[in-house]
């Protein structure tokens, strides 16, 4: 069995900016911080990282627990708004294309490994129609370290009703070098795609088993498959 895990933000879809400015938002509701995340690259890191990252350097000190949830169920609720009216949302080339294809294979099962909180994962993949394709997934509100999330994802697919071979092997799928590095340190193949902020040349540096430009040719996808 294939256990396909898709990274979510510049590898499926891209928001618009939906999540900076909900982030944006929650600081200067809390803290009355304007454009919090000016500067920052966040590719690749996890919703919860980057929010105790933005706080450690504004507030010079580490949140606690319950701050962290405070900034949790305020970004969330600012990213709601910002998923609905972002002009610039969309599924990227292809991805539909693809999924519609791998959907239709009895030996693959397709699933997440994304640094999105679930909740806020489940926003924008309902705003993109693709939340059905998944039937399961890790997420960054289990745990903050992407490997895990990584085998968390693995021991979760092969979980799934219908899933009787125990011997299946994991893609990790994304547009990051923490994606790859994710991947490679849960044991997992990896596929990177330079749809998101790093280019071709950047994740071939990385050395991902598999490297594509998009996913705008399924086939060439479909042949990674064992």
């Amino acid at each position: 069995m294939n256990l396909l895990l898709f990274d979510i933000d510049g590898t499926l879809l891209l928001s618009g900016g939906a999540g900076t400015r909900a982030m944006d938002r929650g600081f200067h509701y809390l803290f009355g911080i304007q454009e919090a995340t000016r500067g920052c690259d966040f590719s690749g890191m996890t919703d919860p990282v980057i929010l105790k990252d933005l706080f450690f350097h504004f507030r010079r000190e580490a949140c606690a627990p319950e701050e962290l949830n405070t900034m949790i169920e305020v970004y969330l609720r600012f990213l709601e708004e910002e998923l609905q009216t972002s002009s610039g949302f969309r599924v990227l080339p292809g991805v539909v294309e693809l999924l519609d294809q791998l959907s239709l294979r009895e030996d693959v099962r397709l699933g997440l490994a994304t640094g999105n909180l679930e909740k806020g994962a489940r926003m924008k993949l309902e705003r993109a129609g693709l939340l059905p394709y998944f039937c399961f997934g890790a997420y960054g509100s289990d745990t903050e370290e992407r490997p895990r999330i990584v085998s968390l994802a693995i021991e979760r697919g092969k979980c799934v009703p219908g899933n009787s071979s125990r011997a299946s092997v994991a893609f990790v799928i994304g547009d990051t070098p923490l994606d790859i590095q994710a991947g490679k340190g849960a044991g997992a193949l990896t596929v990177a795609v330079a749809t998101g902020t790093k280019s071709l040349e950047e994740l071939h540096r990385h050395s991902p088993t598999h490297l594509f430009t998009d996913f705008t040719q399924p086939e060439d996808f479909l042949r990674i498959l064992s």
